[in-house]
């Protein structure tokens, strides 16, 4: 893995209440510390410097950017934790993938499991994965690129990035999944574009969204 530098971003807060932050996190930044001192500063460091309070829900890889909730009480932080666990959160992300995705529309159903030796590259096991399904939706097509929405239904490590790559659609950028041109991205192509839960206060449905910086 390249070195560790964290863009010097200002903090981009999408909500703030009693109960919950919702934070757009910059591409290049950890969700939480990583194992050594260098790899300390991470978005819940930031936001706990300024929310002491801050409590971590759900992670996002650290090259993903985008819609990031953390709680701000430990009830919050077990009622939106079940939110996840249970799969009633309902997630979408916006990626540029390598070549021309067909058809418009489709499901991803494959299983993943952690592949050890080459960790922390994930990577599917028919016998072994545990259940990972992701739906797609294409957007538009570039040149030499399709720009598409994803929406997965479970929350595995790296899930978006191993099912396109599945399919025979690297996300452009992606350090661990990508080979050649569409490596050569400036960043993983991949935002977390809008989160949708339940507020632990209530329970009112509630959206949050950050337009995709590519």
């Amino acid at each position: 893995m390249d070195s560790y530098a964290p863009p010097d971003t200002p903090l981009e807060i999408l909500h703030h209440d009693h109960e919950i932050l919702v934070a757009n996190k910059p591409p290049g930044l950890l969700s939480v510390p990583g194992k050594g001192a260098d790899l300390a500063d991470c978005l819940l460091a930031r936001l706990q410097a300024v929310f002491p309070e801050t409590l971590l829900v759900h992670r996002l890889d650290r090259d993903t950017s985008g819609v990031m909730v953390f709680a701000l009480t430990p009830h919050a932080q077990r009622h939106l934790g079940l939110q996840f666990e249970k799969r009633q959160t309902k997630k979408t992300y916006v990626a540029r993938v390598w070549g021309r995705l067909e058809p418009k529309t489709g499901t991803v159903d494959l299983p993943l499991i952690v592949d050890w030796p080459n960790r922390p590259r994930q990577m599917v096991d028919h016998q072994n994965g545990r259940p990972a399904v992701t739906d797609w939706r294409v957007v538009r097509y570039e040149e030499t690129a399709t720009r598409v929405r994803l929406f997965p239904k479970t929350g595995r490590s790296h899930q978006l990035r191993v099912h396109m790559l599945a399919l025979g659609h690297p996300i452009l950028g992606d350090p661990l999944y990508a080979e050649g041109p569409a490596r050569e991205a400036p960043r993983l192509m991949l935002h977390a574009e809008a989160l949708r839960l339940r507020h632990p206060d209530g329970g009112a449905g509630m959206n949050f969204a950050a337009k995709a910086p590519f």
